[in-house]
């Protein structure tokens, strides 16, 4: 880590983008070499796996150059802005350089990580909201003394999510300042947290009057910016259309990017380690299709056959019919050569978006009613098309659906989400024979494809999970029974 470090004030180095990710794409610059910024204000969007992520000036300065253009590829911790030197910088950079303690030198970057992700202008203001969501607010923490904690928002936020008193951690940073790694050996110390209880059904909201409907591509945060005045609007990003080819070319050559390049390059890795195989069957969901029918009626709420096919798998999954099935619900660690089997079922859904394909999870999907289960896919598939999903939505699932019948297409051969060890493709519904009580009639079938990692699941095994997956969805009285 120590490598990291960097003694030149004036350089700004790309800090972690809060996925552990070694590198980020470089959407576009906010700011020019030459112009005058303040501190936090943001100077550039960045993508990393899924997901925009806006940087901000840890400091007030002229910048001199911007290391890297719009398309590139550039690593955590590399230098990232050069700001000109000031009166009395000169002497500072002589100082440090004479200072040959690596800690000092990690002090040097948690302030420029933590600065880099401050929204406001002082912490006393609430986080504006960014394109991948809510920062989080404000914290007016104090010490017992009466004197304020001294932490930036992006480190109060972190001991907030791991459920850590900031003012119990000893600040190891420049002039007793509170950095992420204190915060993270704090949390390392405490007990075990107590599983959370399931979350509680959303309610529908109310639809948004004119008057309160923000313009077409704008996303309002939720709350006032802590000046009395209106929430700041951030306008989000243009879509990535497909160029149509030039007339007179006779093809055009377009590069990975973006969420694209980490499309290839995770699916890539998943069928260079999963051995995968696939096996296929149709659900008769004639009665269940007569049951959504009947719920979207009661609840006038809008209801696909996804969260039938989720509430099922996740039952399976779970392994109240039969404990072997659990092994569906497992991921592989092939660094240390395991299969790590999971209880709770973190439900990936594919989501298909103008940026390519992203897979929000419905953690502990287990848990929850078909009711729940229909909303918290319709939330995340919107926040994701919306472009304000949050980092932690998008990662830890255990098991993944991709529904790519609701545009077309029977069958296919999904790739395993890795590390999970199996995925659920939901074919197109349609109308075909079916044979009940020896009689030949019409109903309503549902392709079903299932591909594992044979590495983790035998043949039978998962033959047998896919059949008591549709067992479930021909009989809606036994999948509505128990509440998931």
């Amino acid at each position: 880590m120590a490598a990291h470090a960097n003694n030149n004030p004036n350089v700004f180095l790309l800090p972690d983008l809060g996925e552990g990710l070694e590198e980020a794409e470089l959407l576009e610059w906010c700011v020019k070499e030459g112009q005058d910024v303040k501190e936090s204000e943001m100077v550039a969007k960045m993508e990393t796996a899924k997901a925009v992520v806006e940087v901000y000036s840890p400091r007030a300065g002229t910048i001199e150059k911007l290391h890297g253009a719009a398309g590139e590829t550039i690593k955590v911790h590399a230098p990232f802005i050069t700001y000109k030197s000031a009166a009395g910088e000169a002497q500072a950079v002589a100082a440090d350089n004479g200072k040959s303690e690596a800690s000092e030198g990690h002090e040097v970057i948690e302030e420029n990580v933590d600065h880099a992700f401050d929204v406001g202008l002082d912490e006393d203001r609430e986080d504006a909201g960014t394109v991948v969501g809510m920062l989080g607010e404000a914290d007016d923490a104090v010490l017992p003394g009466g004197e304020k904690v001294r932490a930036a928002p992006a480190v109060r936020r972190l001991a907030r999510d791991l459920n850590v008193d900031i003012t119990k951690v000893k600040g190891t940073g420049i002039g007793g300042r509170i950095t992420s790694r204190d915060v993270q050996a704090q949390a390392a110390e405490m007990p075990p947290a107590i599983t959370p209880k399931p979350p509680q059904p959303v309610r529908p909201t109310k639809p948004a009057t004119a008057q309160s409907r923000p313009a077409a591509g704008v996303r309002w945060p939720s709350k006032q910016n802590g000046t009395g005045l209106p929430p700041r609007r951030i306008p989000m990003l243009e879509r990535r259309e497909t160029p149509p080819i030039p007339p007179g070319e006779e093809s055009i050559r377009i590069p990975f990017r973006g969420v694209r390049r980490i499309i290839a390059q995770h699916l890539r890795h998943s069928i260079g380690h999963a051995v995968h195989f696939t096996i296929m069957d149709d659900a008769d969901v004639t009665a269940l299709e007569k049951e959504r029918r009947r719920l979207i009626e009661v609840t006038r709420e809008r209801m696909s056959l996804l969260p039938l096919v989720a509430v099922a798998a996740c039952r399976v999954l779970a392994g109240r019919d039969e404990a072997k099935f659990n092994r569906l619900n497992s991921t592989v660690d092939d660094d240390t050569s395991e299969i790590i089997q999971h209880r709770a079922v973190h439900l990936g859904i594919a989501t298909d978006t103008e940026e390519g394909l992203m897979v929000p999870v419905i953690k502990d999907a287990d848990k929850l009613g078909l009711m729940e289960m229909n909303r918290k896919i319709h939330e995340l598939a919107k926040k994701a098309r919306e472009r304000n999903i949050k980092r932690d939505e998008l990662v830890g699932s255990t098991f993944t659906i991709s529904n790519f019948g609701s545009l077309h297409g029977r069958y296919g051969t999904p790739i395993i989400n890795y590390p999970e060890a199996c995925i659920l493709a939901i074919g197109r519904a349609r109308e075909g024979v079916v044979v009940q009580n020896h009689m030949i009639g019409v109903g309503m079938l549902l392709p079903l494809s299932l591909s594992c990692d044979h590495r983790v699941i035998d043949g039978g095994t998962a033959a047998q999970a896919l059949a008591r997956i549709i067992e479930l969805l021909q009989n809606p009285d036994d999948l509505m029974q128990a509440k998931q």
